[in-house]
């Protein structure tokens, strides 16, 4: 479909690039190892889902993305996928490495040499004509899929929901912080995850360290906000604004249904 931004699809921070895929391999502590409760419970996470694919998909059908696949000029290559995987910043080369690693005869192994030659680039050396169709196939298997949403939980959605238990923020501030790391990735430069942190944590305590929920949340959207206004490929700021913030504003702290937002204008509901 066409998407009137840039950034309607994920966008990942050159950091994943530096790091490549096996660095990504880092493991993190899993939702999945705690009870399911805020954004680890299945119900809630499925509607995590849908907001983000809402902003990268201009779609609440996140399921039916595994095959999607185009370079929307952002200069970040190739965008696919469930959650955006980047040719150009190492997240794409991390989930074909675990695919791969899994099942060694899949349609998109022989462009592995091609997809760690562009990362870092917006290049499609190597990848062209071929490599489109050979992610299309592969999405049609089971362990494809599975793997985008292994990699999906380990980079993204894990740490998200480890990290907002450790700073004391429910359901709402776990996808605050998971849609923060689909979009900006989780380095620790001003404009990636960590720095967001750090820049709310200067204007509000978490609340585990004492403070109020909603003032730090709104402390990090914020930040959130003037990270994603550095850069001409993030200038429409609605995912945040009319979507997180309408809810923060209604006291929704866990996310609970029905659920009404705007992302680029175009209007969402989940009963």
């Amino acid at each position: 479909m066409t998407l009137p931004f840039p950034h309607a699809r994920a966008a990942r921070r050159t950091l994943l690039a530096a790091l490549g895929g096996a660095a990504l391999a880092t493991r993190w502590p899993t939702a999945e190892a705690a009870t399911a409760t805020g954004l680890a419970d299945p119900e809630k996470k499925d509607i995590a889902m849908r907001l983000v694919s809402s902003a990268e998909n201009s779609s609440l059908n996140w399921k039916a993305q595994y095959p999607y696949l185009e370079d929307i000029g952002d200069g970040r290559g190739y965008t696919g996928g469930i959650i955006g995987f980047c040719s150009g910043t190492g997240d794409m080369l991390a989930l074909v490495e675990l695919y791969t690693e899994r099942h060694p005869d899949n349609a998109l192994a022989a462009w592995l040499p091609a997809l760690r030659a562009v990362n870092g680039t917006d290049s499609h050396e190597g990848l062209d004509p071929g490599f489109p169709a050979a992610w299309r196939t592969a999405a049609r298997t089971a362990g494809f899929r599975k793997a985008q949403r292994d990699e999906r939980d380990r980079v993204y959605f894990d740490p998200a929901v480890a990290r907002g238990k450790k700073d004391g923020v429910g359901t709402l501030g776990q996808f605050a912080y998971y849609d923060a790391l689909v979009m900006h990735g989780p380095g620790t430069d001003a404009l990636s995850f960590g720095g967001i942190r750090r820049r709310a944590g200067a204007h509000a305590d978490t609340p585990a360290d004492g403070g109020d929920e909603t003032t730090y949340l709104h402390a990090f959207l914020d930040a959130r906000v003037w990270a994603m206004r550095q850069e001409a490929a993030h200038h429409d700021v609605s995912r945040v604004e009319t979507a997180q913030r309408v809810f923060l504003k209604k006291g929704n702290l866990d996310l609970e249904p029905p659920l009404k937002w705007k992302v680029y204008g175009d209007g969402y509901e989940i009963d």
